[in-house]
């Protein structure tokens, strides 16, 4: 793991074909924190991180990474996102994680492919690395995508919606594992809509409704008043 990273946004404002979905957004997220990005459906939550990870540009403002800047992020999309029909098998998906220390082209050598496996084992998917993705339950792509992120080895972790569509046990392994990842000195970055996970797990809390509500420490950001006002902003831009 490289050094610290710290990501920084000033006024930043995201969106599509001149519409912001995500305006003026202002704020630090430190490095080695663990933050949880929350709000209604349609607040912006993976416009942000996609506009943090650089798919989206700024419409206006600024976001500033630290260090090496996105070659020290990795990035777990929706699973919805992905296009599993592709003929890869799961230990290719993980290796993938790997294309910046090897290159696109170069033949991976055996240090990373024991890199790889022992990712999968982590995950409890070791037995599983010759099947082809498109033969995987939504609980083990989840399991292979978090394998994959561990073999990028990156300090700083973006996470959309992680645990969205997987059963009980395998978001309770994942959650697991992301601590574990976050007592490493890792940052946290992660989409989620279960409050009572985020009031278990995340210290930082950033509730969102097109723009910022609150930011901050996780009881204080999702108190009852800021859980309303985000609530009544979803519901006026929708009028």
């Amino acid at each position: 793991m490289n050094a610290p990273v710290t990501i920084e946004l000033a006024d930043a404002s995201f969106g599509w074909h001149g519409h912001a979905a995500l305006k003026s957004v202002s704020g630090r997220f430190a490095a080695g924190g663990m933050t949880a990005v929350v709000g209604p459906n349609g607040a912006g939550k993976s416009t942000l991180i996609k506009g943090i990870m650089g798919v989206l540009r700024p419409m206006a403002g600024s976001v500033r990474i630290s260090g090496a800047g996105r070659s020290e992020l990795a990035w777990l999309p929706q699973a919805a996102e992905l296009d599993r029909s592709f003929p890869v098998s799961v230990l290719d998906l993980v290796a993938m994680g790997a294309w910046r220390r090897v290159g696109g082209w170069r033949r991976y050598a055996n240090d990373e492919l024991d890199r790889c496996m022992d990712a999968l084992e982590t995950v409890g998917m070791a037995g599983a690395a010759g099947r082809g993705v498109d033969a995987l339950s939504g609980g083990q792509m989840q399991r292979a995508l978090f394998a994959r992120m561990l073999v990028q080895d990156t300090p700083v972790l973006l996470l959309d919606e992680p645990f969205a569509a997987v059963d009980s046990h395998t978001a309770d392994d994942l959650m697991a594992l992301l601590c574990g990842l976050h007592g490493q000195g890792r940052t946290v970055i992660a989409v989620l809509h279960d409050l009572d996970l985020v009031r278990d797990h995340f210290p930082e809390c950033l509730l969102l409704s097109g723009s910022v509500v609150a930011w901050g420490d996780t009881d204080h950001a999702l108190d009852d008043a800021h859980l309303k006002r985000a609530r009544q902003w979803h519901a006026e831009s929708r009028t």
